[in-house]
């Protein structure tokens, strides 16, 4: 897999440095090199970009505001922050920064965060591995499933799913004896997919619950435990045929 890259710096020894590592790097492809990030950003606009060395502070447009005006969602190109300032850190991760290199840095140092870029894309672009059918019409239900939590695959056992939240780019897992949620970077709609129906009801746009873990319920809400989800109205025939099989 090769990802394509740019370099986005005002020093110009520093974007030749970067461009360099690049370069030397097999799964990475140098698409382009930015003094400026107003003029990367049209680079982004119209090119299938899917990482960005990007420097802090530059004049005009710097860094973290070009991250906080890149689209959202799985797609968007993936930043890797070149500073000279460690206090940015956490502001960089507050924009979903994948890592940051601290000016100045070698081809090691390099070579590691441009390996976490690899293996994020290459996770992303995995294909979700398919349950084993018993005929052609009937899959046999799973007990568990792989969530990508950061950089690995998480395998998460359905039996202790209480219920799914959608968040915006994000699922939120609650599970039980769980001190806290699990976040997936997914959608509600690929993990609907991956569920057994029998076993699981999206009940609101943003929910997803446990049938067996549902403690009560009216015509308009679902109870787990002390968790109370409204019923959307895009879903309340399907779940009125659910009540209807207890009434």
């Amino acid at each position: 897999m090769i990802l394509n890259c740019i370099a986005v710096d005002d020093e110009p020894l520093a974007l030749s440095q970067v461009c360099k590592f690049i370069e030397q790097t097999p799964f990475l492809h140098l698409a382009g090199k930015y003094a400026n990030a107003v003029h990367a950003l049209k680079a982004i606009r119209t090119e299938k970009i899917d990482l960005i060395f990007l420097d802090i502070q530059m004049p005009d447009l710097n860094g973290i505001e070009l991250a906080r005006v890149l689209d959202t969602g799985l797609d968007k190109p993936r930043i890797i922050f070149t500073t000279a300032y460690n206090q940015f850190a956490l502001e960089g991760y507050t924009v979903d920064a994948l890592d940051y290199l601290l000016k100045p840095f070698n081809y090691k140092e390099f070579h590691r965060t441009a390996q976490k870029a690899l293996n994020y894309a290459e996770l992303l672009n995995k294909p979700a591995a398919k349950a084993p059918v018993a005929n052609e019409t009937e899959s046999a239900d799973e007990n568990y499933l792989f969530l990508k939590v950061e950089y690995q695959l998480v395998r998460i056992a359905l039996d202790d799913i209480l219920y799914i939240e959608g968040l915006k780019d994000y699922v939120k897992v609650e599970l039980k004896n769980a001190e806290k949620a699990t976040l997936s970077r997914t959608s509600l709609k690929a993990l609907e997919e991956k569920l057994p129906p029998k076993r699981f009801m999206r009940v609101h746009r943003s929910f997803i619950v446990s049938l067996d873990k549902i403690t009560s319920m009216t015509k308009n809400s679902v109870h787990i435990g002390k968790m109370m989800i409204s019923v959307g109205d895009q879903h309340k025939d399907a779940f009125a045929q659910f009540v209807g099989k207890w009434t």
